[in-house]
């Protein structure tokens, strides 16, 4: 099973998804969005928590630009390379660019943009400092680097393929639009407002990036026909609006001097992290189709996972998915092209039949196996045959022996990303029971204090008449209640009196003992005309 770790780093925010691929069917085995300071040290993070040491790692290309030809499509796939690096040196001349410190790769497509123009190539010339290449492998030149490439060519792959023309908004730091029509990418544009200009207003009140994007993410645009209404959390609702206004401003602009009519558009990229952004640009473009891009592989109607989180990862998704592509390395910045290309001239190096004799007369091979070999010489030539034999036959275990440890070091590669894999569902597994097992406890929590409330309520419901009832069996001869009450809780005040004090104390005595009340207590009698009156306090005992 191929992987490939796709990472989109743009100004403090980078997004990261680890991407595999079994036979046809791509999968996203981890995604996430972190805020850094150090971007090496960030990535290092992330290549840990993924697993992704051994598996190849797809990055962005920064600052680069977009050129536009058409080429005859007669030509010969030789004769058509020379041309294409012949028009692109001539508008590095013409525009005073050195193309001795430029980097570039080209997309070739048909044209179907007109009839008359059938018999042409377009070309799409990709180029940038080769500086921007060099530091963009540094900070993965630890790792296997898979692939350096632009992510406006590489979000092309995510759509479901159809016949229309679309245009892809990838709204990142800049907004990037991607022209594709069936399928190929056309045109790129790159915009002057993106997230950038919305995060930057915000993270001056907030003082904190990752406070900024949560923000937006918690933020609702309205339409029109929902003005009036009022979301909690949208305090920065006119920064956003400002800016995405910018945003369609610029769009309608490319869709106006587009060579083709634009069908349907595909909103990507930080800002669909905005709620309703995607109503937002439909009421912008009531003539095309708006949506927000899912890549064609994620099932729309699985309830089991969040589609807007694997959206928003949508730029390291398709550098991830480009590497795994059979033509994916067409735009490939961190490829090895000038040494093949070098090795490839020296030998297809034309040598004439004069240089062939000047070298042979030079070596004099003729005249020297024409001459008689002595015993020293003829020990020698046996002693170099030996040691070509062996040369060739070490080289031969060595090919051998390095064909067969890579054959091993892939299959143990595949079982680590397999185990991986397992390790990061048992995880995920793990998380979900944590979380039903703590959810479980507190509804059991919940029952038995519901439980408990219910008994201390059906205790005391039937409290005093089960007291009444025990007092008849235990007051004394010649004892009176004159009263009863129960002011709190479980408190219990008798007002009792009779002629001697000793029956009042046997009184007081039979409540303790018998486990009427607890705590009893009593008042100091009063006689009056012979009657003698106490006040008896406790507690019932349920």
């Amino acid at each position: 099973m191929q992987s490939c770790l796709g990472l989109y780093a743009d100004k403090g925010i980078i997004k990261y998804a680890k991407v595999s691929k079994d036979k046809k069917t791509p999968k996203i085995e981890a995604y996430g969005v972190k805020f850094y300071d150090d971007l090496e040290e960030t990535i290092e993070q992330i290549v840990k928590e993924t697993y992704s040491t051994q598996i190849p790692i797809s990055i962005n290309l920064t600052d680069e630009q977009y050129k536009y030809s058409n080429l005859l499509n007669l030509l010969k796939p030789k004769d058509l390379e020379k041309a294409i690096d012949t028009e692109f040196e001539y508008y590095c001349s013409t525009n005073a660019k050195n193309k001795n410190t430029i980097e570039y790769r080209r997309l070739i497509n048909e044209n179907n943009t007109s009839e008359e123009d059938r018999d042409k190539l377009d070309i799409v010339y990709v180029y940038t400092n080769k500086t921007s290449v060099v530091e963009r492998i540094q900070v993965v030149d630890k790792y296997k680097v898979g692939m350096v490439t632009p992510v406006a060519v590489a979000i092309a792959s995510l759509p479901e393929p159809t016949g229309e023309n679309s245009i892809i908004v990838n709204i990142e730091g800049t907004t990037e639009v991607t022209t594709v029509v069936q399928g190929k990418v056309k045109a790129v544009d790159k915009l002057s407002k993106g997230m950038d200009n919305i995060l930057r207003d915000i993270n001056i009140k907030e003082n904190s990036m990752s406070r900024a994007y949560e923000a937006c993410k918690n933020t609702t645009v309205y339409t029109k026909a929902g003005q009036n209404l009022k979301i909690d959390g949208n305090e920065y609702l006119e920064e956003i609006i400002l800016g995405l206004s910018d945003i369609v401003d610029e769009v309608k602009k490319v869709i106006d001097r587009s060579e083709v009519q634009i069908d349907s558009i595909y909103l990507t990229g930080t800002g669909i992290i905005i709620n309703n952004i995607d109503l937002f640009f439909q009421e912008n473009f009531m003539d095309k189709k708006v949506e927000i891009l899912i890549p064609y592989f994620i099932e729309k109607t699985n309830t089991k996972i969040n589609i807007k989180d694997y959206t928003e990862v949508n730029s390291a998704v398709a550098l991830g998915l480009k590497y795994l592509e059979p033509k994916g390395d067409e735009i490939n910045f961190s490829n090895k092209a000038s040494a093949g290309n070098t090795l490839k001239s020296i030998l297809s190096a034309d040598i004439g039949k004069d240089t062939g004799k000047q070298i042979l007369q030079a070596l004099n091979i003729k005249e020297s196996f024409q001459k008689e070999l002595d015993g020293i010489e003829k020990g020698m030539i046996r002693l170099v045959s030996v040691i070509v034999l062996l040369i060739v036959f070490y080289i031969l275990v060595l090919w051998y022996l390095t064909t067969h440890i890579n054959t091993k070091i892939d299959e143990v590669e595949a079982v680590i990303d397999d185990t991986n894999s397992k390790i990061t569902k048992v995880t995920t597994y793990k998380s979900l029971v944590d979380t039903r097992t703590s959810e479980y406890q507190s509804r059991i929590s919940a029952i038995e204090a519901q439980n408990n409330e219910l008994t201390a309520t059906y205790s005391s419901k039937n409290a005093i008449p089960n007291l009444l009832n025990q007092l008849m069996y235990i007051i004394p001869k010649g004892v009176q209640l004159v009263s009863l009450e129960n002011p709190t809780g479980k408190e219990i005040i008798i007002q009792a009196q009779a002629e001697k004090y000793d029956q009042l104390g046997y009184f007081k005595t039979a409540l303790s003992e018998n486990g009427l009340l607890r705590n009893v207590t009593t008042t100091k009698g009063e006689n009056v005309n012979g009657i003698i009156s106490v006040t008896i306090k406790g507690d019932l005992p349920y």
